[in-house]
């Protein structure tokens, strides 16, 4: 069944403009992994530990989520329930320029990574052929 185009257009809305404050149980996190069902596993500033949100149904089929994104996570939405997860995705961070411009933005997020697992330090194989078997040299040749 298809959603109405007005509840697009209203997450949509909802989602392009920071809040003024924020809640005490709300924290800016990155997007670390889909883990699928609609669960990713988020990263905090000042936490070691990644956190297991989940993304409530009115964000499901209309908004998308990537890797190394920000999102803003509510921590205490499930502390009544017992269960593995640690929050709920409240809100999507999708002007992230106008979101870092927000005094509660995070300095650990000031530098922009685009995805916080992968490494630079590993040279890029992209494009190039795959090495090559000497073993193959002596059989021709």
């Amino acid at each position: 069944m298809a959603r109405p185009k007005r509840n697009l257009l209203a997450t949509a809305q909802e989602t392009s403009s920071p809040p003024a404050s924020l809640d005490d149980n709300h924290a800016i996190a990155r997007v670390r992994k889909a883990e699928g069902k609609n669960l990713y596993l988020v990263e905090l500033p000042k936490r070691t530990d990644p956190l297991l949100v989940e993304l409530p149904a009115r964000f499901r089929s209309q908004i998308w989520i990537k890797r190394g994104g920000y999102v803003l996570v509510d921590t205490a939405a499930f502390l009544d329930r017992e269960n593995k997860l640690d929050g709920e995705i409240v809100n999507v961070v999708r002007e992230e320029k106008e979101w870092r411009k927000q005094s509660y933005w995070p300095l650990e997020f000031v530098k922009k990574s685009t995805y916080p697992d992968d490494s630079e330090d590993e040279a890029s194989t992209v494009g190039k052929m795959p090495p090559s078997d000497d073993s193959d040299a002596d059989i021709r040749g």
